[in-house]
């Protein structure tokens, strides 16, 4: 098992070939050393600073949007707590996690063998099945986060037009808003799909700091507008809206409802806070400096990161719920709570379309590397594999893998299908957050720190881990049930494939 972990992520392809191309660019076996790690691979390039913008980038997704609306779900009493709850739960599992980066002896020191993926870091750690749970679920979840994407930079895109129209309306003094609402978000989710496609080409990690910081801006811009248009209308309400348990039985709300909508809310903010399933690909580009390790320099990430994104999502949550209250819509920015001032609300939602164009390859890219590397490892004869074609506008000439082609635009194109048949954000949004949040960002965090850091059964601390994983299961299962219900309920009201 360990010889063929080391042909997908060791010194299998990915070392070779940059072996190669230093040695084509005539450098030197010392020269060649200061531009590659101990292992054989490109020698990292990562700081802090890009490690965060990578988390921010992932983190501070389309999930901030729908916190109004999960807040809504739960008051001013629960959702702020909760909240805070679950970025304390994330930072401190996201700490496990890294220290789990490196395995074997002298891990602890930044000394050990290093884990490239989630799923190395769990075969160096778990035995048997675990792993090929741990893959299941992880690069399923990339799918299904794919697919979120598609959806939420669609609608964006199309509340753009939508906001213009509605402008109009208003410029032009009468009715007929209801035009304003009409038409499909699949031709945007087709030009994003068709955008992905160029971005997908991008051959690692490594390589996309630069839309990450790019994301990160954007996600910043749309957020900062978001707060400050809660808090512009909260000042025109002339007061703040809301109770303390959240939206109230009767009024087209049955109880039975309000306790669906309760634990949807839940995965929405899991949702929100999910990036431990790319953590260990994150801190794999990261370069330790002298005196420190990777895990150290993911913990002062992770921090930064949670920190920031905490602040913005209480405000933002926080904000929308008090200009809004129950009436607080699953997509603060495209649900048409905001009509004015349109020129803004369009800068919003073309920030937020741009923004997970970045994110959608941050989460991506980890399930394009696994692919790639089990082909190579796999197929390594075939020329479809291992050929490249040469391609170039004018002066400027690249090559390209044909197999990275092939792969990666025939998934683009069925993740922006899929999105087609199913474009519900809230219950998308909610439904990938609770899948994925008990056993990526809590089970295996905890399972593996126990194991490498030897911590003994039944001592204080393994009670408390064991605890924690436990609640975190109670909160996910029940989430995932309120998500279900909803999506259920979706379909039972008159849903048509392909007519979102």
């Amino acid at each position: 098992m360990e010889k063929k972990q080391g042909s997908y992520y060791g010194k299998g392809p990915a070392a070779a070939s940059s072996s190669m191309e230093l040695e084509e660019a005539g450098l030197g076996s010392s020269e060649q050393q200061q531009l590659v790690d101990d292992d054989g691979r490109p020698r990292r390039r990562g700081t802090v600073w890009t490690a965060s913008a990578h988390i921010i980038t992932a983190v501070i997704g389309s999930g901030v949007l729908s916190l109004a609306w999960a807040i809504a779900q739960l008051g001013w009493a629960a959702g702020p707590a909760i909240m805070l709850l679950f970025a304390g739960v994330v930072y401190y599992t996201s700490t496990l996690l890294a220290e789990c980066y490196r395995s074997g002896n002298g891990a602890s020191s930044g000394n050990g063998k290093r884990n490239y993926t989630y799923m190395d870091a769990v075969r160096s750690t778990l035995p048997g099945g675990k792993v090929k749970l741990c893959g299941a679920i992880q690069y399923a979840n990339l799918v299904g986060v794919a697919i979120g994407y598609t959806i939420a930079a669609s609608i964006s895109m199309r509340a753009i037009g939508k906001a213009d129209c509605f402008h109009r309306v208003k410029e032009q003094g009468h009715g007929g808003d209801e035009a304003c609402r009409r038409g499909s978000s699949n031709p945007y989710m087709m030009a994003f799909g068709a955008l992905q496609v160029l971005f997908s080409q991008i051959p690692d990690f490594g390589r996309i700091w630069w839309l990450s910081i790019v994301a990160a801006v954007m996600s910043f811009t749309y957020s900062t507008i978001g707060l400050a248009l809660g808090i512009a209308q909260t000042v025109a309400n002339g007061g703040i809206r809301g109770s303390l348990t959240g939206i109230r039985v009767g009024d087209g709300v049955t109880s039975a409802q309000k306790v669906w909508r309760s634990l949807q809310a839940f995965g929405n903010i899991a949702f929100a806070y999910s990036y431990s399933i790319i953590l260990i690909e994150i801190q794999d580009t990261v370069a330790a400096p002298a005196g420190s390790t990777e895990a150290k320099e993911m913990k002062k990430a992770t921090g930064i990161s949670v920190a920031t994104t905490t602040l913005f999502y209480t405000l933002c949550g926080c904000a929308g719920y008090a200009a809004f209250g129950d009436a607080a819509p699953d997509n603060l920015l495209t649900g048409f709570g905001f009509y004015e001032p349109f020129w803004l609300l369009d800068l919003a939602n073309a920030a937020i379309a741009v923004h997970l164009v970045g994110a959608y390859q941050v989460f991506c890219q980890p399930l394009f590397a696994f692919v790639e590397a089990w082909a190579a490892a796999n197929y390594s004869s075939s020329s479809f594999v291992s050929g490249e074609i040469s391609l170039g506008v004018g002066l400027f000439r690249f090559k390209v893998s044909v197999f990275r082609l092939a792969w990666r635009t025939a998934f683009v194109c069925a993740t922006t299908v899929v999105a087609m048949l199913l474009p519900f954000f809230g219950d998308v949004v909610g439904l990938l957050g609770a899948v994925a949040f008990w056993p990526l960002t809590v089970y295996f965090p905890v399972e593996m720190y126990i194991v490498q850091r030897g911590v003994r059964k039944g001592s204080a601390r393994w009670v408390c881990l064991q605890l924690l994983s436990a609640a975190c299961l109670v909160v996910s299962v029940a989430a995932a049930a309120g998500s279900i219900a909803d999506v259920a309920g979706e379909l039972k009201d008159g849903y048509r494939p392909f007519s979102g």
